[in-house]
């Protein structure tokens, strides 16, 4: 059986720097080519092998492809929903044409399996809110959801038609300590603690009772690696399956950090990421995921919230 080699693309970003560890724990530091725009990540550095790509660089990545041997790629460099906002042509051209350019590699050199990620951002303000199933009504209005909806579509149409194996999630909002967050509405969600343990205070841009469905980065990673790993036929769909673990409002994640700050106080300013917000789901039906391929979450929001605090904390002592 031919040993997997592994290209990640955009390894800088939120989930790129812990799924680049994560991987490379898993098949090797050599069998895994970490790559972004950037110079690597702290946390990467002499970790394995890296090298500066252009996620819109096709012939560059093709070249890297044959190169290394590479039979699989995990493509994450996107711009977010909030930054996509600014830049909507810009977003659009980054997030789609990268797919294109990973697809159409992905049938002429025969990988065994692709990566994509997708996200929450691609329901909408007709959805159903409450328990968001995984067939149902998706009309987003963010440039970053319509490309993440049509990127499925796209990621469907390859498998169906050249058997490509492109595999996919749809990520609720992200939480990790390891990792800085990348311009998403959802980015308060971290924001939080860094700010209670610095200046024991923060402020909000989204309001009080805006309910998000969220996860800790620990269980998105073993999700994502979970999804990789699991029989083709198991695998029910070629659209990104709904994950899920939580939901909270800003006031919630406030109050359980309260029980280990008693100090920490929030006040809130909505911005223009509030009306994104209200367009997604409260929570998610991921029941596919769970019946399909064994997803289960590990992380409520006591627990990340404690285990978070702890890592921030030694974080920033070791800055010290």
């Amino acid at each position: 059986m031919k040993q997997e080699k592994i290209l990640i693309i955009g390894a800088g970003g939120q989930i790129g720097v812990e799924l680049t560890l994560a991987l490379r724990k898993m098949f090797g530091n050599d069998q895994v080519i970490a790559t972004d725009i950037r110079e690597p990540h702290e946390l990467l550095k002499d970790s394995g092998p890296y090298a500066i790509l252009n996620a819109m660089d096709g012939h560059g990545t093709h070249a890297l492809v044959k190169k290394e041997g590479i039979t699989q790629i995990y493509l994450l460099a996107a711009l977010l929903s909030a930054t996509g906002e600014k830049s909507p042509h810009k977003a659009w051209e980054i997030n789609m044409q990268s797919l294109i350019h990973t697809l159409d590699l992905g049938v002429q050199e025969n990988l065994t399996k692709i990566y994509w990620p997708s996200s929450i951002a691609v329901y909408g303000p007709t959805t159903p809110h409450d328990n968001t199933p995984q067939q149902t009504i998706i009309e987003p209005r963010t440039v970053y959801g319509v490309s993440k909806y049509a990127g499925e579509l796209w990621c469907q149409y390859y498998h169906q038609r050249w058997g490509l194996d492109v595999r996919s999630l749809r990520y609720p909002g992200l939480i990790s300590w390891k990792s800085e967050p990348g311009g998403g509405t959802t980015d308060y969600a971290v924001e939080i603690y860094h700010e209670a343990l610095k200046n024991k205070k923060y402020t909000c841009f989204l309001s009080e009772n805006t309910y998000l469905p969220m996860m800790y980065m620990d269980d998105a990673i073993r999700g994502t690696i979970e999804l990789m790993e699991a029989p083709a036929d198991k695998l029910k769909t070629r659209m990104a399956y709904n994950i899920s673990a939580m939901s909270f409002s800003p006031k919630e994640i406030a109050a359980a950090i309260q029980k280990n700050i008693p100090e920490f106080t929030i006040n809130y300013n909505p911005d223009f990421r509030q009306a994104i917000a209200d367009g997604w789901p409260k929570s998610i039906d991921d029941s596919a995921a769970r019946n399909d391929w064994g997803w289960k979450h590990k992380f409520d929001l006591e627990t990340m919230t404690t285990d978070m605090l702890v890592h921030l904390k030694e974080k920033m002592m070791q800055a010290v």
